[in-house]
């Protein structure tokens, strides 16, 4: 089949094209399908595929356009993630015993994007539990890499990351509490934004086969994904704004301006290291030349400051807080495993494995506690985002690894420059944005040797989304951004 020129574009250039009549949406939409139906026996990102549903969509969303109906994404063909509950549609978490679970009710977030006018292709794949940084379950098989098919694509939202960088959909839905939105961005060389704590109700986002009703996620959120970072915002604009059952209907939220709309006015923070997890050379390397890029450029760059967090602390404190909120879902006899392992540690061990099973059977009075250190942390950034505008820091430690389905993921090891590091201590650095609420942007910044994404992350202050937002954006347009996989571009 011949090459169709919408398949890499930005949401942006489709939405002119559609208004413009140079294309229409059912056109985009079986563009996509036989997009999905040509590669996605390699891939497998499209867990669930919802194509009768989607061309019904389209040509509503045509007539829509033909009468001169003008919504945010009317006729754009995007991904839902897995754990997002469409109506009539699987939604499984990769659980097999839930493997026939339906909801009949769509999620929040889904609800927002139909009614501005998003065609919805299906379902892509995520972990067990989206519960790993590579995305495969009994249920649906492995996703794949689209830059290299033997390596993770990233996880949780792996599926959503490896079908925009093989160009089915033009924008895709993630969630993030361990970097699940940032991490498959970062291995597929496209772009996400986990959005400050609580700006995007995540009702429907849930584990079958509990209630779709609003709950404290406490570090977890939902977000967009794209090839670009402008469509990022367009699609935050239409996921954000709280819950209508919780907040009241006619309620929405007003996120600030950017800080600057040019990059010489920028203020930038930039960290590569970690002093409880290094990164490798390469990952390393990108981050040195795109500081060296932006001071070039008129950026203020900065490599290191007082008023940044302790690292260290920051991550101790957040794996104790996050296997706090998972570890209330374990089941008896891996909690009682937790329990019997952090009762033989010594208190001199401040590893991260040993504040992950502290976290697990901590007590309400210590995860009070842990709650007013992280308040105190949310100060210690504040103080920052005075001074600066944003951190820039890695995702992840190295690119994309090869599949290791090794079922204790504390048996799993990652190799960061010839040495091996627990698998689950990668947590670190997407914690860093993740325990404070911090909005972060994944942007790619070109490729390693063996030609996988790299990429690093853009911190700004909280409920000041557009700022990293746009830094992405400018930083994408002086310096480049998403390229397709050679195997996929056509």
């Amino acid at each position: 089949m011949a090459k169709s020129e919408w398949s890499f574009r930005s949401a942006t250039e489709l939405s002119a094209a559609l208004t413009a009549r140079k294309v229409s949406a059912v056109e985009l939409t079986q563009d996509a399908i036989a997009r999905i139906e040509r590669h996605d026996g390699k891939i497998n990102a499209v867990c669930v595929r919802d194509f009768d549903r989607a061309l019904a969509a389209a040509r509503e969303a045509d007539a829509a356009l033909a009468r001169g109906e003008k919504r945010p994404l009317l006729g754009l063909p995007i991904a839902i993630k897995e754990s997002f509950n469409i109506a009539g549609l699987p939604t499984t978490w990769g659980f097999v015993p839930q493997k026939d679970f339906r909801p009949a009710e769509d999620a929040l977030a889904v609800a927002r994007i139909k009614t501005a006018g998003g065609v919805i292709l299906g379902k892509t794949n995520v972990p067990v539990g989206l519960g790993d940084w590579q995305s495969y379950n009994e249920i649906y098989g492995t996703t794949n890499n689209p830059y290299d098919l033997g390596r993770t694509p990233g996880g949780s939202s792996g599926g959503s990351s490896a079908a925009l960088a093989a160009g089915y959909c033009t924008l895709a839905t993630g969630s993030d509490i361990g970097g699940s939105l940032r991490v498959p961005a970062f291995h597929c060389g496209i772009y996400a934004h986990k959005p400050t704590i609580n700006i995007c109700a995540a009702r429907g986002m849930t584990p079958p086969p509990f209630p779709a009703i609003p709950h404290d996620n406490d570090l977890a959120v939902i977000g967009p994904m794209a090839r670009t970072a402008a469509d990022l915002t367009l699609l935050l604009d239409v996921m954000a704004g709280p819950d209508p059952l919780e907040a009241g209907v006619g309620y929405r939220l007003e996120l600030p301006a950017a800080r600057h709309q040019t990059l010489k006015d920028f203020r930038v923070l930039v960290i590569d290291s970690h002093p409880l997890l290094p990164t490798d050379r390469e990952v390393r390397g990108a981050i040195t030349k795109l500081a060296g890029d932006l001071a070039k450029a008129g950026v203020t760059v900065a490599r290191e400051s007082a008023l940044l967090p302790d690292f260290a602390e920051t991550s101790r404190l957040y794996m104790r807080m996050l296997l706090g909120f998972l570890g209330a879902f374990f089941m008896p006899d891996i909690y009682a495993g937790a329990q019997a392992g952090a009762g033989q540690l010594s208190p001199a061990d401040k590893s991260l494995a040993a504040e992950r099973l502290r976290g697990i059977v901590a007590s309400h009075r210590a995860w009070v506690l842990d709650a007013g250190a992280r308040a105190g942390l949310r100060a210690q950034w504040r103080a920052l985002f005075k001074s600066f505008d944003a951190v820039i820091c890695p995702i992840m430690p190295t690119p994309a690894y090869p599949h290791d389905h090794t079922p204790e993921q504390d048996d799993r090891r990652i190799m960061i420059d010839g040495e091996a590091y627990p698998y689950s201590d990668q947590l670190a650095w997407p914690g860093i944005a993740t325990l404070p609420g911090l909005p972060a942007t994944a942007v790619p910044l070109g490729f390693s040797k063996d030609g996988l994404p790299l990429g690093v992350q853009v911190v700004g202050p909280f409920l000041e989304d557009r700022t990293p937002l746009k830094l992405a954006e400018l930083i994408e347009q002086e310096f480049g951004g998403f390229k397709p996989p050679p195997m996929f571009g056509d």
